[in-house]
């Protein structure tokens, strides 16, 4: 029904294993022996509790399976805090990976232990990650099974929850290791194949669980073209709504100059010296030919070859490019910000075979945060989540290890926030920077019109009356379940919004941190090649509109780019920084529209040609009365739509340079 794609796909990404191979039994139980067993906290999927079990996975169906490690995180929160925050005598003085792993990572011990217990099991290709984070093995699903006492069973595939093109598949029940490693492992991925959220959308009418109204009989309305600025065109002889019967039209996708300009990105910071990574599951096909394109189509410099590179991850995309729309945005809209940074695309396994989903998203995040001397980027943009924060605890375990890290080492790791109501991980997680969504008003010439927090409603036409039917996109964001206040945000974050949710004591972490454009009908012209193969033609350049958080997280990613160009240090986990710049003239604030706001800015008509029947795109339209309201709102100053606020140009670029500089 609407114009930008919802790619909900399973992603992975086989990290490079380049540790030895375990040796040693290091005194475990003999194999005649039956050892005590305890269960693994948190590790029940919590789909499969009320999902639908089909069969059993084939006993001989290969699986590669990575055992994670426990790392010593609480001593590493206290030095990832340290170096992230301004002031402190550690400020900037990050751990390189190798000196991480030493520090705080898991004794070598502990991996040969788990290493040996896993050999004896009947794995195979048994190693260690170079630096300890999990031991990785590979072996049948029967040996699975007895290994971790649970049965890999293969399930019935929802809107919600699904493995792209797989079949879903999951570990039964809690899974359990030898007691004498219980202290030893966090968790085990690659059981499950559930995909990731991949905040990428086709808003649709009919997706929020409420009928379609039928068209409207008679006459229609005039049909009316997208604008590419806001208020181009106008759609007129419709509904009363707002006291007005005219809308503007939808985006046809705002260029990379028009959002340029909209934040205030200056020419002189490009992002130079710089590195992004932007991380991916498969490579794109041709992505630098499609960036040179874009860059032409859209106003921008060149892009050069020296400053983009890519990095595949075990198979790539031998078995296909899950997110072949989602890198184009990625790799585009960070350019758009810091077209003089480094590009880094790190492109995961796409084959089933135990890194189709989380396991290896967590291995790309890792393969960023290097093995050596220093990480391969300073930033990290991701546009994906995991789950809610009611997913199983240990991918929570996980995420929240890799993000810690990321901060010890001085790595900005920027998450999308999701795109629909509610909080979302590893968003939600302290040690992420989340990225929320706005609705932006571009005018001709670039001029800054309105922006506000991203939340649709849709009404569409019916019997020349606008039916309301609720929800149909919004920002994520709101208070954690899990999450306790972070220092940082104290004093900049309403007690409203801090407050926990139930009978939960004390404050608690609130969701996002900052924002960008987001909204799908305010959204980006995302440049994207078709080939044709078959015919021999070469791939022709195209472009359409797209939204969500997806779109944001690059955005704000290469604004930060941009920001730390020349600076002596990286800036790394920047919350501590970004609260300190809340209500500062280095940031936008997104204001709610209420009935005093022009009827122009509260909202768009989207025109069958588009959205397939006449809709109405109403901005900043929550209320307890609609359907998928979590209590989000925008408000002047912090809010749990858009955070702090978007970047404001040069002011924030000053900003950040003179707290992290």
């Amino acid at each position: 029904m609407s114009r930008t794609r919802s790619l909900i796909a399973a992603t992975g990404a086989t990290a490079a294993v380049i540790g030895t191979t375990i040796m040693g039994a290091s005194g475990l139980a003999s194999a005649s022996a039956t050892p005590a067993v305890t269960r693994v906290a948190g590790s029940a999927v919590p789909f499969t509790s009320h999902a639908r079990a089909t069969g059993t996975v084939a006993a001989g169906q290969k699986l590669s399976v990575q055992v994670w490690l426990r790392p010593q995180v609480a001593a590493a929160e206290g030095f990832a805090g340290a170096v992230s925050t301004p002031g402190s005598t550690s400020f900037h003085h990050y751990l390189s990976p190798a000196a991480y792993a030493t520090r705080f990572g898991a004794p070598a011990g502990e991996a040969a232990k788990v290493g040996s217990w896993l050999r004896s099991s009947g794995f195979s290709s048994v190693k260690a990650s170079p630096l300890r984070s999990y031991v990785r093995a590979t072996g049948t699903a029967s040996v699975i099974d007895t290994a971790f006492r649970t049965t890999l069973r293969r399930y019935r595939a929802t809107g919600k929850v699904n493995a792209g093109p797989y079949q879903l598949r999951a570990n039964s029940t809690a899974i359990s290791v030898p007691s004498s490693l219980a202290g030893s492992v966090l968790g085990v991925t690659g059981l499950d194949n559930a995909a990731p959220r991949l905040p990428l959308q086709r808003p649709g009418a009919a997706a929020i669980g409420k009928p379609t109204p039928r068209p409207s009989a008679g006459a229609q309305p005039k049909s009316a073209p997208c604008s590419y600025y806001y208020g181009e065109h106008v759609a007129t002889g419709l509904p009363k709504q707002f006291g007005t019967t005219s809308f503007p039209t939808d985006n046809c996708g705002y260029s990379g100059t028009q959002l340029r300009k909209a934040y205030g990105a200056s020419t002189a910071a490009t992002g130079s010296g710089q590195t992004v990574a932007l991380v991916e599951l498969g490579l794109t096909q041709d992505m630098f030919l499609t960036l040179k394109d874009y860059a032409k189509k859209n106003g921008l410099a060149a892009p050069a070859p020296s400053r983009y590179s890519e990095l595949s991850l075990g198979q790539g995309s031998a078995c296909g490019d899950p997110f072949y729309i989602e890198e184009q945005l990625d790799v585009e809209a960070s350019y758009a910000m810091s077209p003089g940074a480094n590009q880094l695309v790190v492109g995961g396994d796409s084959c089933n075979q135990g890194d189709f989903g989380l396991q290896g998203l967590f291995n790309a995040d890792l393969a960023v945060l290097g093995t050596g001397g220093q990480p391969l980027a300073s930033i990290a943009s991701n546009s994906w989540g995991s789950g809610s924060e009611e997913q199983a605890p240990y991918i929570t375990s996980i995420e929240h290890a890799i993000l810690v890290q990321a901060a010890a080492e001085g790595v900005g790791m920027y998450f999308s926030s999701g795109d629909g109501s509610g909080v979302y991980e590893p968003a939600s997680d302290p040690y992420a920077i989340s990225v929320g969504g706005t609705t932006l008003g571009i005018g001709k010439g670039g001029t800054r019109l309105f922006e506000t927090g991203w939340s649709d409603g849709l009404s569409l036409l019916s019997h020349r009356s606008w039916i309301f039917l609720g929800e149909n996109g919004a920002a994520g964001g709101g208070p954690s379940l899990i999450w306790a206040e972070p220092a940082y945000q104290d004093s900049v974050v309403p007690a409203a919004l801090a407050t926990p949710p139930g009978n939960r004591g004390g404050t608690v972490r609130s969701v996002p941190d900052i924002s960008a454009n987001a909204d799908p009908f305010t959204g980006f012209a995302v440049g994207y090649l078709t080939f044709h193969n078959k015919s021999g033609k070469p791939p022709t350049y195209s472009q359409f509109p797209i939204g969500g958080t997806s779109e944001s997280a690059p955005l704000v990613a290469g604004m930060v780019a941009a920001s730390q160009q020349g600076q002596p240090a990286a800036f790394g986990f920047v919350n501590p920084a970004l609260y300190q710049l809340a209500g500062t003239s280095a940031l936008n604030d997104t204001l709610p529209l209420t009935s005093s706001s022009p009827a122009a800015y509260r909202g768009v008509a989207c025109s069958p040609h588009d959205c397939g029947l006449w809709g109405l795109l109403t901005f900043d339209d929550q209320n307890r009365n609609m359907f998928g309201y979590t209590g989000q709102v925008t408000l002047p100053g912090y809010d749990n739509m858009s955070g702090v606020g978007t970047p404001a140009g040069q002011a924030f670029i000053a900003g950040l340079r003179s707290i992290e500089g």
